[in-house]
C-alpha cells in the first residue's frame, strides 16, 4: 500500500513560462550540435514580460540572428539580451583526450509510476485542444487541471472529477509569469529528480548524459539507480563514460533533438 504524498506529481506542458526558457536553451544546444559533432555549451535563459536573457558559455559561435530567430520562434516578439562567452579554459581541458565526465554530481533514476504515467497522458490531452500555458497535479485521487486561456466548462466536461482552475479562468504565458531554464525540474523528472538541470547543455555534462542513463536503467530494471560522479572520470556505473554519452545522444536524436526533449523532460 502506498504511503499518502508517493502519488503526488506535478506536470507542465510546454507552454509554461519556465518550459518556454528550457525550450529556447535546448533549441540554442542544437544549433551548437549543427556547427561541431561535440560542442561544448552551457546555455542559461530568462525570460517574460517582453524579454528574454540569455547567458551562453559556448566553444562555437551562434550568430545574433539565428538566437534572435530561435526565440521569436518559441517565445514571440521580445527584446533579446543576448551574452556569448567561451567556455573556461580549464574544463575545456578536460575533454582534450577524449570524452570525459564533465562535471561532478549525484544522480537518480527512479521507475515512472502508472499515476505519473496517467497524467502525462492527461497533460498532453488537454495540451493538444489548448497550446498554452498549463499545470497539471495528481495526488492520489485528486486531480487538478490549471490551464489558461481554455474555458473551464469545457474542461470540467472532459474531466469531470478533476478540479479545474480553482482560481477561475486566466491568461498565463511570460507576459504573466517569468521563466528560467531548469526551474520544472519536479515535472520533468518526478522522483528522479537531483542536483543537476538537463536543459540547455551538452551531452559531457552528467546532469545530462548520467541522468538520461540512470533514468533509462530505472526504467528497465525497474528498480532505482544512484550513481556519483566528478570532474575527469571516465568510467560511471562500471561503463565508459563515452558509452553513456552515446546512450544520451541516441535517447535525444529519438525525441528529435534538444529542443523537442525540453517540451516534456524525461517524464513523457
Amino acid at each position: 500500500m502506498q504511503e499518502r504524498g508517493e502519488a503526488m506529481f506535478e506536470k507542465v506542458n510546454p507552454c509554461h513560462p519556465d518550459k518556454v526558457a528550457d525550450r529556447i536553451a535546448g533549441a540554442l544546444v542544437d544549433a551548437a550540435y549543427r556547427k561541431e559533432e561535440n560542442p561544448r555549451i552551457a546555455v542559461e535563459v530568462l525570460i517574460g514580460h517582453g524579454v528574454c536573457h540569455i547567458i551562453a558559455e559556448s566553444s562555437v559561435h551562434i550568430s545574433l540572428d539565428e538566437v534572435d530567430a530561435i526565440v521569436k520562434r518559441i517565445g514571440g516578439n521580445l527584446h533579446l539580451d543576448y551574452v556569448e562567452v567561451p567556455q573556461d579554459g580549464r574544463l575545456a581541458n578536460n575533454q582534450a583526450e577524449g570524452i570525459r565526465c564533465g562535471d561532478n554530481g549525484i544522480f537518480k533514476g527512479m521507475p515512472v509510476t502508472e499515476e505519473q504515467k496517467a497524467l502525462c497522458e492527461i497533460a498532453k490531452s488537454v495540451y493538444h485542444t489548448y497550446p498554452s500555458d498549463g499545470k497539471y497535479i495528481i495526488d492520489e485521487a485528486r486531480l487538478i487541471l490549471c490551464q489558461s486561456n481554455a474555458p473551464t466548462e469545457e474542461l470540467k466536461r472532459l474531466y469531470p472529477s478533476a478540479e479545474v482552475n480553482p482560481l477561475g479562468d486566466w491568461t498565463g504565458g511570460t507576459d504573466v509569469d517569468s521563466g528560467a531554464t531548469n526551474r520544472k525540474l519536479g515535472s520533468d523528472m518526478a522522483d528522479s529528480v537531483t542536483g543537476g538541470g538537463l536543459h540547455g547543455k551538452d551531452l559531457s555534462k552528467a546532469d545530462v548524459s548520467v541522468n538520461i542513463y540512470a533514468w533509462l536503467k530505472a526504467q528497465e530494471t525497474g528498480k532505482p539507480v544512484e550513481l556519483c560522479c566528478a570532474i575527469g572520470d571516465d568510467m560511471v556505473d562500471g561503463v565508459p563514460y563515452a558509452e553513456i554519452v552515446e546512450t544520451a545522444r541516441r535517447y535525444i536524436q529519438s525525441l528529435g533533438g534538444f529542443e523537442k526533449f525540453a517540451e516534456w523532460g524525461l517524464v513523457r
